[in-house]
């Protein structure tokens, strides 16, 4: 199985196959991505590797998809682990190019092939990142009105109202993606609002095709075990993909309030002793789980009409 690892930059990305010396740079646009899938298709590439970096990976991930090249996206977290495990203390575009090979051809059995998003999911993950930055931007302009002087403060309101009529065009057509693809499932607790709704659809995927505890681990709300011997350490939550994470806590912090399930397990792990943000983690993993149950059954309803 020939294996190659990308290490993703803003402007280049660079490609080494292992086993084989040397690494070659294409460009991060599309004409370099072309002739970069071109060059594996020539080389009879089977796994592909690649960081997670912000963004700029995604045209790289969306033409492999595309092309039928099986590519899989690892944690930059777990690449640099890997990298000390190897004894590569040094850090470059080139190296961490083939340890990314390396891995791919050691672990590439291992690792979860991507599957690129239909169009509809692409244009609602790039609104929410947009809204993300506007909910920032937001924030800080009136921070800064707070503390500026008359002069300033009237610029700073003009930002301010043309902030907040961007963020209504995009909550908009979020909106209108939302209504279109979310199902029952999404709506069936309260706190459960649109941008819970939206992070969920663009952003997780894979809820309803794994279990409760998979679904856990890779929102980041599952506790780790850190035994060792006779020793037993305590367990927290790492990892998982925070934007999905952060929504789902925003959910969870209203549903212990007004509904009802929700409300009489959080009180119940209060009463038991267990601390505020242990209980409320348990109650995100929780309310987690049972959306994952319905949209299960959701997918598993579909199934059968389709049959």
């Amino acid at each position: 199985m020939r294996a190659a690892g990308i290490d993703v930059g803003k402007a280049n990305l660079d490609l080494a196959v292992d086993g084989q010396p040397g690494v070659d740079r294409f460009a991060n646009n599309r004409a370099g991505i072309t002739k970069l899938i071109k060059r594996l298709e020539a080389m009879d590439v089977q796994r592909i590797v690649v960081e997670a970096t912000g963004g700029y990976e995604e045209p790289l991930l969306e033409a492999c998809c595309d092309a039928g090249l099986w590519i899989a996206r690892v944690n930059p977290r777990q690449a640099r682990d890997f990298a000390r495990a190897t004894g590569e203390l040094a850090k470059t575009d080139a190296i961490d190019a083939r340890l990314l090979a390396r891995r791919a051809g050691m672990f590439g059995d291992r690792l979860r092939g991507h599957v690129a998003p239909p169009a509809w999911q692409r244009e609602l993950r790039d609104w929410l990142r947009r809204r993300g930055q506007v909910v920032v931007l937001l924030q800080a302009q009136k921070q800064q009105a707070a503390m500026a002087p008359p002069e300033v403060r009237k610029l700073v309101a003009r930002t301010v109202a043309a902030l907040t009529r961007e963020l209504a065009a995009i909550e908009r057509s979020m909106k209108a993606l939302i209504q279109e693809h979310a199902s029952p499932a999404l709506r069936s607790s309260k706190g459960l609002g649109p941008v819970f709704q939206a992070t969920v659809l663009a952003l997780l995927p894979e809820l309803g095709h794994l279990d409760r505890r998979q679904i856990a681990k890779l929102t980041g709300v599952a506790p780790m075990n850190r035994d060792s011997g006779q020793g037993q350490g305590k367990r927290r939550i790492r990892g998982g993909r925070a934007p999905v994470r952060v929504a789902l806590y925003m959910a969870t912090l209203s549903a212990v309030r007004w509904d009802p399930l929700m409300k009489a397990h959080y009180q119940q792990l209060r009463a038991r002793g267990k601390l505020g943000k242990v209980a409320l983690v348990a109650c995100m993993r929780k309310l987690l789980g049972i959306v994952n149950a319905k949209r299960r059954d959701e997918l598993r309803m579909e199934g059968l009409a389709l049959a």
